[in-house]
């Protein structure tokens, strides 16, 4: 059976000092005279953007019915700075999925109540029963990025948090949920020109915040946080991998070809007689 493919290399992360993968795209600081840079810099024509884009989905909709048949628990974080294509990745992922088995996990601030309890506690709620996969946009490291460089936590449960993820996911893995974690990188002159593209047009002006706006004049703050966290939970049992995103539509590719070849699934074959019950009940 043909999988998801895409193009990604190897390179050795400086927070763990192991080699990881990372997905191929264009990189805000590349050098621009490299030939393989300006290859991954060409824009995609949509023609083979979208013919690509519909076989991976095809997959991800195999990868679904793998899941449901099997009883399989999928965790997919997305995290990484904002205006990076988090939203959009999820949106093709999950656009011919069954919502009552792939669904996403996008949670609001916590209520008072809830900032009482253990940090990973309302998270855990959120997690997949046997069939489902769960996408979260963003997820519990938020503590380790915004409320971190906000001020929302205090060093200790910065700290706390940092001791306790690693041994947290591996409690998740060692349950049998499979677990992956992507970072979407972007070069801060993008990010600023995708603000730009969002406060000019009414119909996404609403992505905008005030922590968007933050994000621009704290970048080296958060790049730190960044970096303390890979730090800290770029661990073998659940490894980052980073998918550069300065472009949109080879970053969706990339990511989900990945995606779909780290976790060996089949083609379901459904009979006909079980086809024509479904759709009656």
């Amino acid at each position: 059976m043909q999988r998801g493919r895409g193009r990604w290399s190897v390179r050795r992360l400086p927070a763990s000092g192991r080699e990881e993968i990372t997905l191929v795209a264009q990189t805000g600081k590349a050098d621009k005279s490299d030939p393989d840079t300006q290859c991954r810099n060409r824009r995609i024509p949509r023609a083979v953007y979208e013919r690509e884009m519909f076989r991976l989905q095809a997959e991800l909709v195999k990868l679904q019915e793998w899941v449901r048949v099997e009883g399989t628990r999928v965790v997919v974080v997305f995290e990484g700075r904002d205006a990076a294509g988090k939203g959009s990745t999820i949106k093709r992922v999950t656009e011919y999925l069954n919502p009552r088995v792939a669904r996403i996990a996008a949670l609001p601030a916590p209520t008072e109540r809830q900032r009482t309890q253990w940090y990973f506690q309302r998270y855990v709620e959120h997690l997949p029963a046997a069939g489902e996969i769960v996408l979260f946009d963003r997820s519990w490291y938020n503590r380790a990025g915004v409320e971190k460089v906000m001020g929302f936590c205090t060093g200790d449960e910065h700290q706390r948090f940092l001791r306790q993820c690693p041994i947290f996911e591996r409690l998740l893995i060692e349950d049998g949920i499979i677990l992956r974690k992507y970072w979407f990188s972007v070069s801060d002159i993008e990010q600023e020109r995708r603000f730009q593209d969002r406060l000019h047009d009414p119909m996404r002006r609403w992505k905008l915040s005030l922590m968007d706006m933050e994000s621009i004049i704290r970048w080296e703050e958060y790049s730190r946080a960044k970096d303390e966290m890979f730090a800290h939970t770029d661990v073998p049992d659940s490894p980052w991998y980073v998918v550069e995103s300065e472009n949109k539509r080879r970053a969706r590719i990339n990511m989900i070809a990945h995606l779909l070849s780290t976790i060996s699934y089949y083609d379901v074959q459904r009979s006909a007689t079980a086809t024509t019950t479904t759709i009656l009940t």
